[in-house]
């Protein structure tokens, strides 16, 4: 099938496109839905993640793609004509790792399919508009190079004053009109733009109940994500680099990886500064900081004595999963470090425990397979140079999880701790494994 589409153009159509928008700089493109044909559909096809949940018309990959060259052409026309009608969101909750719970909306898998399709175009432009210290949701960026950045910056500054921000509810308070404002300045073909429409007002299916989508770009969508990095690029890092900044007499720098994101300042006036503004700056866009998440953390370097030059412990705060705080090298020099989040920690284990406790019954060998695909996952993510306590740690709780729960799987042939101590010589537990190394 590969074969009898010329994949070939889509090399070809994303270099125009980049030479597009070199060319525009300063202007919105007006003529960008032609690139969007029946090779660049079946690319984001292919593209779209095959293991998503299905949406509210219950149509799933594999029946879509009997038929598939047919339903992309007929996908293709609806598009170009207009007469495509976005179909509702299924709502989904995930559990957050404060204890509350994130709405997701899931969309069908033709939906998805265009979706990706525009996100293909959107993505070659927006690559020339963002900022480098911009993190989330571009090709070749991801959070372990936030992470670093993060920790450069803290090393250059020798810890400076930290301002860490949390935004209340961000993906479901975004506001179209404002949004539609930032798409202009680079994004003005209308076939695209009424299609990005389409989807900010799709109605979400809720316990049978369909509801009216005002505001938000809500999360699940495959080109929701990519609509809330330029929300904040224009409401963020465009003001602290031509606003802000500017009037800063230190050093200013901006570590972003989608709405979560930290402001590191040399100078503590300037960090005061900007705290006082930046509320009613994200407040005239229509989002709110969280009042308790959002704070100034003194975060300067220590002495040999692990105070600041106050008298006083340097603070820490968290990032990405990870939680940067003030050490010592082996040499006796002031060192930032990183660890697992406590929160992140502790989610992790619950939940490879409410894992096992699910599939205790199985048989040992399978279980063990499983588990070590989630150790080695999580080593993976959290195995960064001086973590391995924290990486450690997980393996211990892990392990007696398991323990615990083939404890429970018979009355009459229970599990010791030496039976057990022997199972693990035969199918032992993968050790912790630093894979990111280079902060």
């Amino acid at each position: 099938m590969a074969r009898a589409l010329d994949l070939g153009k889509i090399s070809t159509r994303r270099r125009r496109i980049a030479e597009m928008a070199r060319k525009y700089q300063d202007e919105g493109l007006q003529t960008l839905a032609h690139f969007i044909d029946i090779h660049w559909l079946y690319e984001a096809w292919k593209q779209t993640n095959k293991n998503r949940a299905v949406g509210v018309d219950g149509v799933t990959r594999a029946e879509y793609e009997e038929n598939l060259m047919d339903n992309l052409r007929d996908l293709h026309e609806r598009f170009k004509s207009g007469n495509y009608v976005a179909p509702p969101l299924k709502r989904a909750y995930i559990p957050k790792s404060d204890g509350t719970q994130r709405g997701i909306g899931i969309p069908s898998l033709e939906d998805k399919v265009l979706q990706k399709a525009v996100h293909m175009v959107l993505e070659i432009i927006y690559d020339q508009v963002f900022y480098d210290f911009s993190f989330a949701f571009q090709k070749g960026k991801n959070q372990h190079q936030a992470l670093e950045k993060t920790w450069k910056t803290a090393m250059d500054f020798k810890g400076g004053w930290v301002l860490s921000v949390d935004i209340k509810g961000y993906f479901d308070t975004v506001k179209h009109s404002e949004l539609r404002g930032f798409l202009d300045k680079r994004v003005r073909d209308g076939v695209i733009r009424r299609m990005i429409d389409k989807w900010l007002k799709a109605k979400i299916l809720e316990e049978g109940v369909f509801h009216a989508n005002e505001k938000g770009t809500p999360q699940g969508g495959v080109i929701s994500p990519l609509l809330s990095n330029i929300y904040l690029h224009y409401v963020l890092d465009e003001w602290i680099v031509k606003t802000a900044r500017p009037r800063c007499q230190g050093d200013v720098a901006v570590i972003r990886y989608a709405d979560d994101f930290l402001i590191m300042f040399e100078n503590k006036r300037d960090a005061e500064k900007v705290m006082s503004v930046i509320g009613e700056r994200f407040l005239k866009y229509g989002l709110q900081l969280h009042p308790k998440k959002t704070r100034l953390i003194d975060f300067r370097q220590p002495g040999w004595n692990g105070l600041n030059p106050d008298g006083r412990k340097p603070g820490s705060f968290d990032f990405v999963g990870f939680t940067l705080h003030w050490g010592f090298s082996r040499n006796g020099n002031p060192v930032v470090r990183r660890k697992t989040a406590k929160d992140r920690l502790d989610k992790a284990i619950k939940k490879v425990g409410e894992w096992l406790k699910e599939n205790r019954h199985k048989k040992i060998r399978l279980q063990w397979k499983e588990l070590c695909k989630k150790i080695v996952g999580h080593y993976q993510y959290y195995g960064v140079t001086a973590n391995i306590y924290s990486l450690k740690k997980f393996r211990h709780r892990v392990t007696r999880f398991w323990c615990y729960w083939l404890r429970r799987r018979s009355q009459r042939n229970r599990m010791t701790w030496d039976r057990f101590n022997r199972i693990l010589k035969y199918l032992p537990i993968p050790k912790p494994k630093i894979h990111n190394s280079s902060i």
